[in-house]
């Protein structure tokens, strides 16, 4: 093991390098963007009226989306096409729509407005910080409960459901979570739509935001929630929700929810008191250009994965070379979506990310995939290795994994 001297004197030399590299938010590279760059010309002229009839320019068509795209998009979360909304370019649009839509007055079957309710909302930990910053933002007490390789800790998810009748829902990613790449077993899914809960209308919020971004050829498809609330008899229990934000363009893509028919009714026609409808020229550019595309969807993310895949092998690899084995800290290694979760052994996550931003490597701030931004452990760190280029990958984890060598060697030599 080195000496604190010689891991200062290894981080000097590449100080001197003024590097400039970025592994902070998980945004897909150019590279990525270029896949869908023929979606710009996909829909011209001759293109103003769709096949189901829906005149792209003027206002008819609905708040629930074009035909087209909500038979193009229901496969993505495994659902009918009428059970499912598409609408503009973001899907956490659509989940304030819901969550504010029930504070205000309910979901379906909500005896009252959710606001009276002083209402609490589970998050796993770690997680995605802006789900946490919706949620609180509108006013949920926060509910942690761990996130395991299986998906929420559902022993704790069901002791608190069935004692609190204030907690209104649980908000998650279901598949390759933010930032562990974790996904819900089959078990997991069974036990979450069939638990007993105190609140009549309690709720699935599941941000299923990477269903289709896989790494490798094995692709997790775990038991689909809406189908399995169906089984248990529970039929309005879960409400899904995904985009193309790393699809096509992440700017400019389309948000999509789904949920039972009688659910859609009831969300749609609050939703439509705030929108006629969503853009309907985006929708059928990508409707067009997807159907176009060889192989489709599927198509067109095996060639993101072509492009991803090699930059998140980087990260194991060197993290393998510079830390197995080291007792300093552990990673995960997704199949799918866009993070990696390094943890380091030490309560020395925020220095890590101080010492890697004087190199010259902007990481996520630690303590991001906790609520308030505060990580009690201060151990989690969100690697996001999408945007740069290999070669900046793997000088970026060269530099990461030195600094959790020099702030290990440092915290135990106080």
């Amino acid at each position: 093991m080195s000496t604190v001297a010689e891991l200062r004197a290894q981080y000097d030399a590449y100080k001197a390098l003024n590097l400039k590299l970025a592994m902070t938010r998980g945004q897909p590279a150019d590279e990525n963007f270029d896949l869908s760059n023929d979606m710009l010309t996909a829909v011209t002229t001759d293109d103003l009226v769709t096949p189901s009839g829906v005149s792209i320019r003027n206002y008819p068509g609905g708040i629930f989306g074009l035909p087209e795209a909500r038979e193009l998009f229901a496969p993505v979360l495994g659902v009918k096409p009428e059970e499912i909304l598409v609408g503009n370019n973001a899907s956490l649009i659509l989940m304030s729509s819901v969550f504010t839509w029930a504070l205000l007055q309910g979901m379906k079957d909500s005896p009252r407005p959710w606001i009276q309710d002083a209402p609490k909302m589970i998050v796993t930990i770690p997680a995605y910080d802006r789900h946490f910053k919706l949620a609180a933002g509108l006013g949920f007490e926060l509910v942690t409960v761990d996130m395991t390789s299986e998906g929420p800790n559902m022993d704790q998810v069901e002791a608190l459901v069935k004692a609190d009748d204030s907690i209104k829902g649980i908000f998650f990613v279901p598949v390759y979570s933010n930032p562990t790449g974790d996904s819900v077993s089959d078990e997991t899914v069974r036990r979450l739509v069939s638990m007993e809960t105190a609140a009549p209308d309690f709720t699935i919020f599941a941000d299923n935001a990477y269903a289709v971004h896989h790494l490798t050829e094995e692709e997790v498809e775990p038991l689909n929630l809406l189908r399995a609330a169906e089984d248990a008899g529970n039929p309005d229990r879960v409400v899904l929700f995904g985009s193309t934000s790393k699809v096509t363009f992440a700017g400019a893509g389309l948000g999509f929810l789904a949920t039972s028919v009688a659910n859609l009714a009831h969300l749609g026609k609050l939703m439509g008191l705030a929108s006629i409808g969503p853009n309907k020229v985006e929708q059928y550019r990508h409707v067009r250009f997807l159907q176009s595309y060889p192989g489709g969807i599927k198509g067109l993310m095996a060639n993101h994965r072509a492009i991803l895949a090699p930059k998140f092998q980087a990260v194991q690899d060197i993290l393998t070379e510079h830390l197995d084995g080291t007792g300093l800290a552990t990673w995960t290694d997704p199949k799918g979506g866009y993070f990696i979760s390094l943890d380091t052994s030490r309560p020395v996550a925020a220095e890590v990310v101080a010492l890697a931003k004087e190199v010259g490597v902007a990481l996520t701030p630690a303590g991001a995939t906790f609520p308030g931004g505060v990580d009690p452990n201060n151990s989690n760190i969100r690697l996001a290795p999408s945007r740069p280029p290999l070669q900046e990958v793997e000088k970026a984890m060269e530099i990461v994994a030195l600094c959790v060598k020099l702030a290990s060697a440092e915290y135990d030599a106080k």
